[in-house]
């Protein structure tokens, strides 16, 4: 089941979406963190940067919940600059290594899409490290590829870097 989190559902949720921030980092998921990275690292940035965002309406927050427990989740972030009222961006798709390959991260990503339409944004952007799997999954979901910068990200498990795609998907038509 997927839905949406207002405030107070967060709190509830924290535990574990910091599992699932964690267990992706460790996974080797290029989100923006790098190793070491602790649950006390994972349980800030929910804490520091998406509460703050969801409790000033700046994001919404979807979660997808099997077997009791909050398997993986995405953010979308309407973009605030008064020329881009039309935009959104797509950010950290999680799902837990361990339901992986089950469509949660589909399913997320339909809901995204729907929340997308209801705040009238037509344009979705993201980025994601070219060789990370989630590349597929947005291609096959209608992402079109803008471009491709070379050395963008660090590789969370060593030293070197990696390029990072640039993705859109045009919700006009």
């Amino acid at each position: 089941m997927i839905t949406r989190l207002n405030s107070i559902e967060f709190d509830a949720a924290l535990d574990d979406l910091a599992e699932i921030l964690h267990a992706c980092v460790h996974a080797g998921a290029s989100i923006g963190f790098i190793l070491p990275f602790t649950m006390e690292d994972a349980r800030r940035y929910w804490l520091q940067t998406v509460q703050t965002g969801l409790k000033s309406g700046e994001l919404d927050v979807f979660v997808v919940h099997d077997n009791g427990r909050i398997q993986g989740t995405v953010q979308l972030i309407p973009a605030a600059m008064p020329n881009q009222p039309h935009r959104a961006d797509v950010a950290k798709l999680l799902v837990h290594p361990n339901a992986r390959r089950r469509g949660f991260g589909r399913a997320l990503m339909e809901a995204l899409f729907i929340r997308t339409k209801e705040v009238r944004r037509t344009m979705l952007v993201l980025d994601t490290r070219s060789t990370d799997p989630s590349r597929l999954l947005y291609q096959g979901l209608g992402f079109q590829i803008a471009g491709e910068i070379p050395n963008y990200c660090r590789n969370p498990f060593e030293l070197s870097l990696e390029p990072t795609t640039y993705m859109y998907k045009d919700l006009s038509g």
